[in-house]
């Protein structure tokens, strides 16, 4: 959602700073045209060089200075800017700005732009909790200004409390929910996740290679573009995105219970998660010794979580994911229509860069229709998007 953004980053003066040169490439990694601003308070703890070198453009710092096109650089900072992020935004800056005053290139800009601005705090708690401060950021609110509020934790100041700058993954995937277009606001998703493992006894599991990326990936795109979400996942390593509210579950029979004690109400259904076909039909409450030579494990079929919710669809929408081996497209159908799908994403696990637990995924979609859309390798977070620009258009359509 950032390809080919343009982001202007204010930066102003606080310990905090160091962590807006982490957004800075995570900004630009997802392809935005970032260009910096610093106060100059801000230049006393990371020297402007290291925000040029990242950005790819000279930091903008002073007010009265001249761009390479003979821009005055407030103005046209403003104009081409699609979202404005300050981060780390001092007590100093948001009460100016909420006083309407505009003494540096920073202010003077934000006054300037039409953009939606991002403003994310830091500062010693006390000061953040302050009246005064309170009042500007509320005012700021009420204005149409976007808070990113801080975080509890230990800050530099030695202080414990509410005042650290959130972490750069969060303060970006406001910014990409900014700049999303809101086109599933009222529709309610219900997405699982990664893995599930059937206990053999207390030390050993069956479970899969599913690392939950994909369906971690697809709430996060779902709450950006303004659904309701509820993420059920098994065990992962994986952040909640922010605005998710997550469930979570070990085995497949705690998935089936999640997901039917959080159907009421919900739209679209989005399986992602891989279901462990099978657990053992008797479960030791101690750890199994090593003594035989050999050893049989009698498992029995877990529930067909999605098959079920196919019986009695209703009028939600119903999306299914198919990791396959071999015969892709034919096994990919046989799963549509026996499990009564309006959506499913196919994938080859043996291609690489297609498989569990990386970044990239290689999909086909298979519409109720047969009609069938190959995509090219890309990133789970973009599969995700295009997976919701159908979900959004089957959804409008019901």
């Amino acid at each position: 959602m950032l390809q080919g953004k343009s982001i202007v980053l204010g930066v102003s003066g606080g310990i905090a700073v160091y962590k807006a040169v982490e957004l800075l490439r995570l900004l630009t990694k997802a392809g935005a045209d970032v260009h910096v601003i610093m106060t100059k308070n801000a230049q006393e703890f990371v020297a402007p060089l290291t925000f040029q070198t990242l950005s790819g453009h000279p930091v903008h710092t002073g007010l009265f200075s001249l761009s390479q096109e003979q821009e005055i650089d407030h103005i046209s900072l403003a104009d081409r800017a699609d979202l404005f992020i300050l981060a780390p935004a001092t007590a100093n800056l948001v009460g100016k700005i909420a006083q309407g005053l505009a003494d540096d290139l920073l202010t003077t800009s934000v006054m300037a732009t039409k953009a939606p601005v991002l403003i994310v705090p830091a500062m010693n708690n006390n000061m953040y909790e302050n009246l005064i401060y309170q009042r500007n950021q509320k005012f700021l609110s009420d204005s149409g200004y976007f808070i990113l509020e801080p975080i509890k934790g230990t800050l530099a100041c030695g202080w414990e409390g509410q005042g650290k700058l959130p972490d750069p993954t969060v303060i970006f995937a406001a910014a990409e929910s900014l700049l999303t277009p809101k086109d599933l606001i009222g529709c309610r998703i219900l997405v699982t996740a990664g893995p599930t493992r059937e206990e053999i006894d207390p030390a050993r599991y069956i479970s899969n290679y599913s690392s939950g990326k994909m369906g971690f990936a697809v709430a996060a795109a779902a709450q950006q573009r303004g659904a309701q979400v509820v993420l059920i996942a098994g065990p992962t390593n994986l952040t909640v995105p922010v605005g998710v509210r997550c469930v979570p579950i070990f085995s497949a029979e705690e998935m089936r219970s999640a997901v039917y004690d959080n159907l009421k109400g919900v739209d679209v259904v989005i399986k992602a998660a891989a279901v462990a076909d099978y657990r053992p039909v008797d479960r030791s409450t101690q750890k199994m010794k090593k003594t035989a030579d050999k050893l049989t494990l009698e498992l029995e079929k877990n529930p067909d979580i999605l098959a079920e919710l196919g019986q009695q669809k209703e009028d939600r929408i119903l999306v299914g994911f198919a990791a396959e081996t071999e015969r892709l497209l034919v096994h990919a159908a046989e799963k549509l229509q026996k499990k009564n799908l309006d959506l499913i994403v196919a994938n080859d696990i043996t291609r690489e860069g297609a498989g569990f637990n990386v970044d990239t995924n290689i999909v086909r979609f298979l519409h109720a229709n047969g009609r069938v859309e190959e995509l090219e390798l890309m990133s789970k977070a973009k599969v995700a998007q295009q997976l919701l620009n159908r979900v959004a258009v089957l959804w409008k359509a019901k």
